[in-house]
């Protein structure tokens, strides 16, 4: 779990960057590495600076996941479509689901007076920095790779398999961020 202390600097800064400008914020990490824990606590004590960009996939919604709050959920086919239109900011693919920031949902928190913060994988990031987005970036990862696993393995949301693509990627995400 993300520190407290981790929360606070992050918060911090965050603010004094309102006070520069609404650049986004794109917060990239791992998934297990807390970057869900820390936006929680961002959006619960700033809920007036801060606004959370919906991400698009053609994944299957989880159990309690309402399209348009979670995600906004759509087809392959519809979301190719709109990439081949240049509406996304961003897209990846794992597990065979697309995911993806619409440049809309980016821009409807801004138009809300917000900042945006935008959570996107390394593949993401890559594609952000060749945009004019112009936003800061953060990185989150967990204390080590068990540690992560560890995570992973107790939301009981992956099958094995996906559990180790998950794990691969991290490794992958966590070289990127060294450099």
């Amino acid at each position: 779990m993300a520190s407290l202390s981790c929360f606070r600097t992050l918060a911090l800064g965050a603010c004094n960057m309102f006070h520069k400008g609404s650049r986004p914020l794109v917060l990239c990490g791992p998934s297990g590495s807390g970057k869900s824990t820390l936006l929680k606590k961002l959006f619960e004590e700033f809920p007036d600076t801060f606004g959370y960009s919906v991400s698009h996939t053609t994944r299957s919604p989880r159990p309690g996941e309402e399209d348009g709050k979670h995600y906004h959920f759509t087809t392959k086919d519809k979301m190719q479509k709109q990439i081949e239109q240049d509406e996304f900011l961003e897209t990846a693919t794992f597990s065979g689901n697309m995911y993806g920031t619409s440049k809309r949902a980016v821009e409807e928190v801004q138009k809300a007076g917000k900042i945006c913060v935008l959570d996107v994988e390394v593949q993401g990031v890559k594609q952000i920095k060749q945009s004019s987005l112009d936003p800061l970036y953060i990185f989150i990862k967990a204390p080590s790779i068990e540690e992560l696993e560890k995570r992973l393995r107790a939301r009981k949301t992956e099958t094995e398999d996906a559990l180790q693509r998950r794990l691969s990627i991290a490794r992958l995400e966590i070289e990127y961020e060294l450099f």
